[in-house]
Parts: C-alpha cells; structure tokens; sequence
C-alpha cells in the first residue's frame, strides 16, 4: 500500500512541475528578449547592403571622348597655322616689294652712270688743276653719302684716296666714278633682295603646305567625332562644306606672284 500511495501522489505531482518548468523558461525568455533589445536600439538601424560595383565605361563613350580630343587638338594647330602661313605670306609680300624697289633704285643708277660715262668721255679734254679735282672728289662723295647712295665705308676710302680712289683724274671722270660705284651698290642689294624673296617664299609656300594638311586633318577628325554621335554626320557636313565655301577655304598651294593668301 506504502509503494502505490508513493507512486499514486508522483503520477499526480508531474504535470504541475512540468507548468512550473515551461513558466520559468518562458520568464527567462522574457527576460533575455528585454536585456537585448536597448543594445540594438543604441546601434541605430543596420546598414543598407552594399551596392553592386558599377558597370566599367562604355568602350563606344570613350571612343566617342577620344576623338573629340583628338578632333580638338587639330582644329587649335590649324589655328596656329594658319596665324603662321598669314605672317609668313606678309614677309613674303614685303619682301617682293623690296624687290621691286631695289631693282627700280638700281635701274636709275645704272642710268646716271651711263650718262657719267658718255660725258666722261667727252670732259677729258678740258683741263683742271688737281685741286680742284680734289675738292670735286671730296664734295661729291660727301654729298652722295648724305643722300645714302655711299656708305659711310666708301666715303672714308674716298677720302683717304684708297681702293683705287685717284683724286688727280677729271672731275667728269670722278662723277662717273661715284656713280659707278652707287650702281654697284644698288645692284647688291637688289641682288640680295631678290635672296631674301626667295627665301621667304619658300617659307610661305611651307607654311601654306602645312596649313593645308592640317585643314585637311582637322576636317577629317571632326567628321570622324560627329559620326560616332548619335546624330548623325549627315547634316553636319552639309552645313561645314557650306561654311568652307562661304568662308573661300581652299588648300591650294601658293604660287609666286600671287599675293592672296588662300584661305
């Protein structure tokens, strides 16, 4: 009877400490939930995820940048050139000129010292005494030194009687002299004039060749940037040709004699 009424009253006693196990573990769960939440309050809200790398650049845009760059850049060195080929076609104008001038300078010279010499010729035969033929040197040559048809060089060779200077010969001869000498004078530095043309010209032809391939570089670049564009290049290069036609752009070479710069 001892052993049953033992058993009997364990049967009857476990569901009430199984309640009484289930409600202490809900407490601690409470509890546990309570402690842990002020922490997560005071880390503020998670952070978002991360966003995907981005995608790398469009080989197409950077393409297209390229040669807008490029397109740039020689458009600035036509500019450049073309300010060149303007100076370098002004120095070969100026320098035809003087040309002109110094040939125009050498032919009255030459023309007086004909006229010297014919009356040289005749003049011998009139006698002068030596100083006199002296005074007539020295005046002379001052005279045409003043009017810079003898440098400064010649003169003191006149008047020190050398590089074959005779102070003795006919005053007619004397002139004919001097004049011989501003002939040669004018005739070198026509000569030297005509090497300076020549020599600026071919500076300007350069610079109008340079121009020209630039020109036609940087045409072609920008019609290669607009035609990566989604618009189109159509339209564009209607409207340059008009522009280039409007404006008298050409990238004929310049020719001597031609005193337009093309372009």
């Amino acid at each position: 009877m001892t052993m049953e009424n033992a058993l009997q009253s364990v049967l009857v006693e476990m569901p009430q400490a199984a309640g009484i196990w289930l409600l202490l573990l809900a407490v601690a769960v409470v509890a546990g939930a309570v402690l842990v939440a002020p922490r997560r309050a005071a880390a503020g809200p998670a952070a978002p995820p991360a966003a995907p790398p981005a995608d790398p650049a469009d080989p197409a845009d950077a393409e297209l940048g390229e040669a807008a760059r490029y397109a740039e850049e020689v458009a600035v060195a036509a500019d450049r050139a073309a300010v060149t080929a303007r100076r370098r076609h002004a120095e070969w104008i100026a320098a035809e000129a003087a040309v002109e001038v110094t040939w125009k300078a050498f032919e009255a010279a030459d023309a007086a010292w004909r006229r010297a010499a014919g009356a040289a010729a005749y003049a011998e035969v009139v006698a002068a005494s030596p100083a006199e033929c002296e005074r007539y040197l020295h005046r002379s040559a001052t005279a045409a030194c003043r009017r810079r048809e003898l440098p400064m060089a010649d003169l003191s060779d006149v008047l020190t009687h050398r590089n074959g200077w005779d102070p003795s010969l006919h005053p007619a001869a004397q002139e004919a002299a001097l004049r011989r000498a501003v002939r040669d004078r004018r005739l070198a530095a026509h000569l030297a004039a005509t090497e300076a043309e020549r020599l600026t010209w071919r500076a300007a032809d350069l610079a109008a060749a340079a121009l020209s391939t630039l020109r036609e570089e940087a045409f072609e670049a920008a019609f290669r940037a607009e035609t990566q564009r989604p618009s189109g290049a159509a339209d564009w290069l209607d409207a340059q040709l008009s522009l280039d036609v409007a404006a008298g752009v050409t990238t004929v070479p310049i020719a001597r004699g031609e005193h337009a710069l093309a372009g």
